[in-house]
Formats: C-alpha cells, sequence, structure tokens
C-alpha cells in the first residue's frame, strides 16, 4: 500500500478521534454502567470512588502477600519438621526474635493500611464549598427527593421502583430499549443532578433506617429517622447510575433503588426550571434532549467510520 495513503488514512483517524472525544460520554457508554457477569467493582465516576478503588486494590496485595508468605511457611513446616524428615523432634519452647517479628510486622503493616485508611475516612467526612444541596428522605420502601436550594422553590417528588411487568410500558413511553429500564434498578422519577457539580447530599429516614449507597459515586450514608447526615459527591461524567438502600429497613428492601441521572449543566437548568412548573413535562424534556444528544453522538460515530475506512 502506499505509503502517502497509509500517513493519510491515520491522520483522518486522528482527526476522528479528537471529535469523537468530544462526545457526550453519556450518549456512548452503557445506561446503566454494569453488564452481566461482571466483576469487581461498577466503574468510577467520581474522585471518591477512585481513591475508594485504590485503597481496595492496595490491601488486596497487602493480603495477597501475607497468604502467600503464611503459605510458603506451611509448606516449610509440613516438608522440613514431618515425621519422616526429622524423626526426633525438637524441643525449643520459644524464640525471642521470631516471638518479637510476629508482633512487631502485623503492627507495621496495621500502621501502613491505617494511613491511607483515615485519609479516606476524613474525605468522605470532610464536605467541600459545595455548588447544591438536595435532601434525600428514606421511606418504607421508597425514596423522596427534596431540592433545598434557593431558586428551586418547593420542588420534592418522591421515587418509586418500576415494576417488572410496567418495565416493557415505560421503556416504550420513554423510548429506549428495554435494557435501559433494568430491572430493580429502574424508578419513575430519576434524582437529577449536573456533572461537574459538587452536590451535599443531606440523608435523613421518615420511619426505620435506611441507607442511601451508590457505588459508583463511592456514596453509603445510613438515612436515620430524626437525624440528618451528610455527605458529598461530585459526578465527572454523564450518565445514569444505580443503587439501593444497604439497610435491612423491613419487607421490601430489595425493591427500593436509586436512579442517579447525571446530565450536562445546561440540560439541568432547562429541567429545574421546568420541573417547579410540571415535573412530568420537565422529565419529558429531559429525555428529548437525550435522545438529541445520542442521535448526535451516533452520526458522529457513523462519520468516524466512514472516515476511517
Amino acid at each position: 500500500m502506499d505509503v502517502k495513503a497509509v500517513f493519510k488514512r491515520l491522520m483522518t483517524m486522528a482527526g476522528a478521534a479528537a471529535t469523537f472525544a468530544g462526545v457526550s460520554t453519556a450518549a456512548l457508554a452503557a445506561e446503566s454502567g454494569m453488564t452481566n457477569w461482571q466483576l469487581g467493582f461498577q466503574a468510577s465516576v467520581s474522585d471518591m470512588m477512585d481513591d475508594i478503588t485504590w485503597f481496595n486494590a492496595f490491601t488486596l496485595v497487602i493480603i495477597t502477600v501475607i497468604t502467600l508468605f503464611v503459605l510458603a511457611l506451611l509448606v516449610v513446616c509440613m516438608v522440613k519438621f514431618s515425621s519422616k524428615a526429622n524423626p526426633v523432634p525438637s524441643r525449643t519452647s520459644h524464640n525471642t526474635m521470631i516471638e518479637v517479628a510476629w508482633t512487631v510486622v502485623p503492627i507495621l503493616i496495621l500502621v501502613v493500611i491505617a494511613i491511607p485508611s483515615f485519609r479516606l475516612l476524613y474525605k468522605q467526612l470532610d464536605i467541600p464549598e459545595y455548588d447544591m444541596t438536595i435532601k434525600a428522605i428514606g421511606y418504607q420502601w421508597y425514596w423522596g427527593y427534596e431540592y433545598t436550594d434557593e431558586g428551586m422553590g418547593d420542588l420534592y417528588f418522591d421515587s418509586y421502583m418500576i415494576a417488572d411487568d410496567d418495565r416493557q410500558a415505560v421503556a416504550e413511553a420513554r423510548g429506549v430499549s428495554l435494557n435501559e429500564v433494568p430491572r430493580l434498578l429502574a424508578v419513575d422519577y430519576d434524582l437529577v443532578v449536573p456533572v461537574d457539580t459538587t452536590v451535599r447530599l443531606q440523608v435523613t429516614a421518615e420511619d426505620v433506617i435506611h441507607a442511601f449507597a451508590m457505588p459508583s459515586m463511592g456514596l453509603k450514608i445510613d438515612a436515620i429517622p430524626g437525624r440528618l447526615n451528610e455527605t458529598w459527591f461530585r459526578a465527572r461524567e454523564e450518565g445514569v447510575y444505580y443503587g439501593q438502600c444497604s439497610e435491612l429497613c423491613g419487607v421490601n428492601h430489595a425493591f427500593m433503588p436509586i436512579a442517579l441521572r447525571v446530565v450536562s449543566k445546561e440540560q439541568y437548568k432547562t429541567w429545574a426550571t421546568a420541573a417547579q412548573e410540571d415535573l412530568d413535562t420537565a422529565n419529558e424534556q429531559l429525555m428529548a434532549s437525550i435522545k438529541d444528544q445520542k442521535k448526535l453522538a451516533a452520526g458522529k460515530l457513523e462519520d468516524i467510520s466512514v472516515a476511517a475506512k
């Protein structure tokens, strides 16, 4: 093949990739952020979850080294000190060096683990300067959300899980595939927030103890009646992310999911303004905007494919 033709094709693909990079991740990524037979954590979309993922890998390395070391000691003991290899057993009752080592080394390991652990706990509890506040209230068995910022009026709505029998009808009404209405996770009203925005989340409960958990954001905090707990998150990617109540709260504990829809700041501003008048209309307009966004992304993907040929 001609060298100039190859170079030209590479340059075309590079330009297409640059265009592709500007397409919203919400239109490209899977809506739920989860796949069948998935291993490990959900993909992280916040700095907090990045730190949690790193700390999990860090402790996994430590426990793996400890496990292999102990396994090696067991093998050595079984081989070297078996009755066949050592017919006359040792009468040693203690060894000062070994006793000091097995006391000091675990302490040092715990210190190494404690330092990043305390740092992570502090980061979770220390709420930075925030851009907006949302109050989440746990009920048996659904969530209620209240936007408490000035200018949002009295925007409050309840969020119920979509029953399995209703998923197909909801998908058709929203104009999406059935996969975008995941079983036991999709809700009738999503919690909507803008991307790249620090959100202070206040959590409480009306009846029994619940827990607000959103794995991809690194969120998990108890919702306790009569108490207002606070945490925060900052989503860096648009999309829909799911969580669930993580506290045994009664017979329908497994049926009170959390759906967090992260949209662009422009889309959020439009939604928030319309939601104060009519929430259903605001959601319909938001879904239409997201569909247009996906069509644009699909068109750009097609252009990239054609340009790469």
